[in-house]
């Protein structure tokens, strides 16, 4: 395989010191047309092509943005294609990692963008993080950090979420409005903040009805349709079983639906059930499975646009906070009137 030609053989060619043949190359202004016009036209000849990494070095950027991901499901797939879109406007590359929810593997991810010489971080953090040391050795560097969908308190960063709490209140409200009185929620892990917004909007909704809170009918279990399943057929088997049910994510309904038919009873007539993301398969379903919208896309756009902002900015921008809305949208599995 021949050797990609480099600037000291352009500049053995045309009997030119490398500093004038790197000159020519910048367009400097003490170099000749006749020399430009030489370098450039042996540099196409040789298939020239600059180093990018020792490029990048001197003008410490790499136009790289480092984003960490829990999983690459559909939702936060989708904001990474928002993320993407933005980025690649404003001239940049997105490397995405996915921690698979482990802490460990988001520690591991951080290093390896830190050694690819990122120009920072969009990051959700894991559903394991409870320690953010490794993230906020990131800010010390002095590197722009954006969080979005999983925010934190343990992180002064700027951020772009949904409102969690609004999504759970819609999606409660809305069973209470249906006629159910004994509602459970299948949440997520107890200390992931994103998880207990929405649990602090579903029990903002039963205050707000004066429906008594049952601490039994609230389950907290990992995002995993398999978990749900189980604990779906916990909550199915109290003696005075829940006659709804509201999910925290759209993999939990599919799990809660399967106990339900297992357990012979229909959708919405015996049970009410309603999810969190409303993902495409959601309306393909029998019943189809009402679910709290959240627009992932624009979501991923705005932290993008966000660490764009950050990057250009020398402002202080920690405690920038973007809130998308969210939206109810009501199938058969939980409409009764």
């Amino acid at each position: 395989m021949q050797k990609p030609a480099t600037i000291k053989d352009i500049a053995l060619r045309l009997g030119l010191s490398i500093s004038t043949v790197s000159r020519a190359m910048r367009n400097a202004p003490d170099i000749s047309p006749e020399t430009k016009q030489a370098v450039l036209l042996l540099s196409e000849e040789l298939h020239y092509q600059p180093n990018r990494l020792a490029l990048s070095l001197r003008q410490k950027q790499t136009h790289t943005i480092g984003v960490i991901a829990p999983n690459l499901d559909y939702v936060l797939s989708t904001m990474i294609r928002g993320i993407d879109e933005v980025a690649l406007e404003a001239g940049y590359t997105v490397m995405v990692c996915q921690s698979n929810e482990s802490f460990g593997r988001e520690i591991l991810n951080t290093g390896r963008l830190l050694d690819s010489l990122v120009d920072g971080f969009i990051v959700s953090v894991s559903s394991e993080t409870k320690i953010f040391d490794h993230l906020k050795k990131i800010q010390a560097r002095g590197l722009p950090m954006v969080v979005f969908d999983r925010v934190t308190p343990q992180l002064s960063a700027p951020s772009v979420r949904l409102d969690n709490e609004e999504g759970g209140y819609l999606a409660t409200e809305h069973l209470l409005d249906q006629g159910y009185k004994r509602i459970a929620m299948l949440a997520g892990p107890a200390n992931l903040g994103v998880s207990n917004t929405r649990v602090e909007g579903y029990l903002r909704s039963l205050k707000r009805r004066g429906v008594a809170i049952d601490k039994k009918l609230v389950i907290h279990c990992d995002f995993n349709q398999d978990y749900a399943y189980y604990a779906t057929q916990e909550l199915l088997a109290q003696r005075r079983r829940p006659d709804a049910i509201f999910t925290i994510s759209d993999r939990m309904a599919l799990g809660a639906m399967l106990a339900i038919k297992e357990k012979g009873l229909s959708m919405p007539q015996d049970i009410g059930l309603v999810g969190f993301n409303n993902e495409p398969v959601m309306r393909l379903l029998t019943p189809a499975i009402s679910s709290v919208d959240m627009p992932s896309f624009e979501l991923g756009k705005a932290a993008a646009k966000l660490f764009i902002e950050v990057m250009h900015n020398n402002e202080d921008m920690r405690m920038v906070e973007e809130v998308l809305k969210p939206r109810l949208i009501v199938r058969e599995s939980s409409k009764r009137l």
